[in-house]
């Protein structure tokens, strides 16, 4: 019988609370500590802890404490990447808070020394640890969904604030990428195209990102200045097509048996009139509802133990900052 992974969080900020929750409530993972230079914080955690874990102030203690076997970072990406790097090149296994780096070459410098150090990197892309994109997943890899034509997801809202150290795209386009990434198979871009608006200072308040992979296409709109809040994907299939609205209390996945009949044959007879459009039922299937951070932690510790690399690991985070980067100059003209 194994012992449980004892795991420091360094950063007890935004949302340094909810990873140390699901980490003490996880199975699989002991939360052995919690480690930031603002005492206050500290405190917060003290309240709600109490002397069932240590507290550390710097984060060079923690690499010092032996029974420490792996960190949670989430910490903005200067003082991340940092503390990442000490963490890997400690020998201890790293679960990172989006983004991994923001830089191509902070990206594959972390990459190295988790494969040089052979410990496992995981990048916290929480969407991909979502029960019902587990469940869009399987209807694709059955093939229930036929060849993936489209996939749009729309993540939009007034705010709640406008950033000034980066735009709309990189501040939630991140998300989508890595869900899309996933339900794509891993597979490369083969082009990316991008334009968006400046208003409130010198960064795009809104974008749209269009990305070409072999078979299908991908569009991806992300807004601080829209009436209404989104959380919206739309996958069309040449079976069916599915709608995931992440905002809604129920109802939340709605597949559709709609789709086009093409027959060749009367394609070539008649010309333009071939394809008949289908108009079938809609299914909403029942999930249970989990907890997506828990989900991903646990994935975490199950890759740490298996000794397998993680599904949102650097190489899937490296697509990802690609596309991002390559979007960049195409807003940049």
């Amino acid at each position: 019988m194994r012992d449980n992974l004892d795991v420091v969080l360094i950063g007890y900020g935004y949302w340094g609370p909810n990873i140390a929750k699901n980490l003490y409530k996880s199975g699989d993972l002991n939360l052995h500590g919690i480690c930031d230079t603002d005492g206050s914080k500290l405190e917060k955690a003290w309240e709600q802890y109490g002397d069932k874990i240590r507290y550390y102030g710097d984060y060079n203690d923690v690499l010092n404490d032996r029974a420490v076997g792996a960190c949670a970072v989430a910490l903005r990406d200067d003082a991340a990447q940092e503390v990442a790097r000490a963490v890997l090149k400690s020998g201890r296994h790293l679960f990172m808070e989006k983004p991994m780096a923001v830089r191509m070459e902070d990206a594959l410098l972390l990459k190295k020394l988790a494969e040089e150090n052979n410990v496992i990197l995981h990048v916290d892309h929480i969407l991909v640890y979502n029960p019902f994109i587990r469940s869009i997943k399987e209807m694709i890899d059955a093939g229930e969904l036929g060849d993936i034509i489209s996939l749009e997801s729309n993540r939009t809202n007034l705010g709640p604030y406008i950033k000034k150290d980066m735009n709309a795209m990189w501040d939630l386009a991140v998300h989508d990428l890595a869900l899309l990434d996933h339900l794509c198979g891993s597979k490369e871009a083969l082009q990316v195209e991008c334009i968006g608006e400046k208003y409130y200072g010198d960064q795009e308040i809104i974008t749209y990102l269009t990305i070409k992979y072999e078979g299908f296409i991908a569009m991806v709109k992300s807004s601080w200045f829209s009436p209404l809040k989104e959380r919206l994907l739309l996958l069309s299939g040449t079976k069916k097509m599915v709608v995931f609205d992440d905002l809604k209390e129920s109802e939340k996945l709605i597949v559709y048996d709609k789709g086009v009949d093409f027959d060749r044959d009367t394609f070539e007879e008649y010309g333009r009139y071939e394809a008949k459009v289908r108009l079938g039922d809609l299914f909403i299937p029942y999930i249970e509802h989990e907890d997506s951070l828990l989900n991903s932690l646990n994935r975490f510790a199950e890759c740490v133990y298996e000794g397998v690399p993680s599904p949102t690991g650097p190489d899937q985070a490296i697509r990802i900052l690609s596309i991002l980067s390559e979007a960049d100059k195409k807003l940049k003209g």
